[in-house]
């Protein structure tokens, strides 16, 4: 059995997490961290308590990387879905994984859907020179843009060298922000924070005479659930640094 800890355990990431853990044969809950009236406060105090062979984090941004760093440099494995990470964070942690071999996964997004929209994306970015992506969140989602979005616009920067911008006039905003956040590449990133939303995203490619829109709604919390077992069974196994699921599926 693998023996699970939730971080952020009351959240309805952290609830929908242990409901899929609770259903897994080959997993055992062993400890609700949250500092919320959670059965432990802190990592450290699960720590002490119960023996940890993977840990979940769904907390906050402002937490996540220290959450990954105490893991880290005590030998717990960890998956981690929170977003809000910085470039640099994520090369740190990949280097503290690698020198105390101990297994971790970065996930943006854990739905299989989403993963295929960012392959699809990265596809087609091969193919266009102007690209934006355009996020759909609810309204106490705290990071913009999305780990998600970020991904994504990596992930096409990564195909194709060029300025996403191509062709495009010399741009004057009368608002700031109207152009959205200017991420890899100068590929632009609208972020939507609004309740009736939960989580979606729409990649919007064009060239004369033609556009490409390749989009993603997720519309329950369960559609991550998978993603997230698949994750832990991967890390149980290969105790690697892993940054986004389409490297494990």
């Amino acid at each position: 059995m693998i023996n699970i800890a939730v971080c952020g355990a009351n959240g309805k990431m952290g609830q929908e997490v242990i409901k899929a853990v609770q259903s897994a044969e080959d997993m055992t809950l062993v400890a609700r961290i949250d500092i919320n009236n959670g059965q432990f406060a802190t990592i450290k105090d699960a720590k002490d308590s119960v023996n940890i062979d993977i840990l979940v984090d769904f907390t906050q941004p402002q937490s996540v990387y220290e959450n990954a760093l105490y893991c880290l440099n005590n030998s717990i494995n960890t998956v981690i879905g929170t977003t809000g990470l910085s470039d640099s964070q994520i090369e740190e942690l990949k280097k503290l994984s690698e020198s105390t071999n101990t297994g971790c996964l970065i996930a943006p997004n854990f739905s299989t859907g989403a993963v295929l929209m960012m392959k699809f994306a990265q596809m087609a970015a091969k193919y266009f020179d102007n690209a934006e992506i355009i996020e759909f969140h609810h309204n106490q989602k705290k990071d913009a843009p999305s780990g998600t979005a970020v991904k994504t616009a990596s992930m096409m920067a990564g195909v194709n060298d060029k300025d996403f911008t191509a062709g495009n006039c010399a741009e004057v905003e009368t608002i700031e922000g109207a152009r959205g956040a200017n991420s890899y590449n100068n590929i632009h990133i609208h972020s939507v924070r609004m309740p009736g939303f939960m989580a979606s995203q729409e990649v919007i490619f064009g060239s004369n005479g033609q556009t490409l829109r390749i989009r993603h709604d997720s519309s329950d919390r369960e559609c991550y659930m998978p993603g997230v077992l698949l994750g832990i069974r991967y890390v149980k196994e290969h105790k690697s640094f892993v940054y986004g699921l389409d490297n494990i599926l």
